[in-house]
């Protein structure tokens, strides 16, 4: 699929289309925030990598706290030479393999039980999808620091800094994303560790009522991708 992918477009429809066929996790743990991305959000973050930056057709991507592997099948759907996904939860590795041989990706594709700092080397892109830090204070911070040690191109989802229902319908009626500014405290964060910020597109994130203490039978909220490129020495 990945070498045929590589020689013509894949329309986003028909990229939404196959992501959705990949599981989520089966038994979501709330102390490591293991929400899944929509399809929808998955195929505009796997878009602006592959299409408008370049970052995913023929490249090494990998993708850190990869859960059940969306965003990293959804790499290997697009074209890229090779993926890693990792992740610390057994059973998300387990599903992610699982994925893997659904869809019939495997050749190129590697999965890791483990923590994100076992990871060493380099890889044109990383992928992720951290814990926002709503249960544990700063938990995107790690992911953001191995990101810019290991990758090239980053491409990290990160809570939108306040609640912005204005901001909300405009993604509604569009389905799609809007370039904001980014927030002074992660560009001054990311600088630090090496990073620029690109640029940062708000899009609309919807997870279903998965634990006791959602109130709502889903949930809208803005989340932010980054854009980073790593600087160079």
């Amino acid at each position: 699929m990945g070498e045929h992918a590589q020689k013509r477009l894949i329309r986003k429809l028909d990229l939404e289309r196959f992501l959705a066929t990949v599981a989520s996790q089966p038994s979501p743990q709330v102390h490591l925030e293991q929400y899944t991305v929509s399809e929808q959000l998955a195929a505009n973050m796997l878009y602006i990598a592959s299409y408008a930056n370049n970052d995913i057709v023929g490249k090494s991507v990998l993708d850190l706290g990869c859960g059940t592997g969306r965003l990293a099948l959804g790499a290997s759907f697009l074209g890229a030479k090779s993926v890693v996904g990792v992740d610390l939860d057994t059973l998300a590795i387990k599903t992610a393999s699982e994925n893997s041989k659904k869809t019939d990706l495997t050749k190129g594709v590697q999965w890791i039980l483990g923590d994100i700092s076992t990871i060493v080397g380099r890889f044109d892109t990383v992928l992720e999808n951290p814990p926002f830090g709503v249960q544990t204070r700063e938990a995107d911070r790690p992911f953001l620091v191995k990101a810019l040690e290991v990758g090239v191109s980053i491409y990290s989802l990160h809570s939108h800094p306040q609640v912005d229902v204005r901001l909300i319908k405009q993604l509604k009626d569009n389905r799609g994303f809007l370039q904001v500014s980014a927030s002074p405290f992660l560009e001054g964060f990311i600088a630090k560790h090496g990073g620029s910020v690109i640029a940062v597109y708000a899009m609309l994130m919807t997870i279903p009522r998965m634990f006791e203490f959602h109130t709502k039978l889903k949930h809208d909220f803005v989340i932010d991708l980054y854009v980073i490129k790593k600087k160079t020495p």
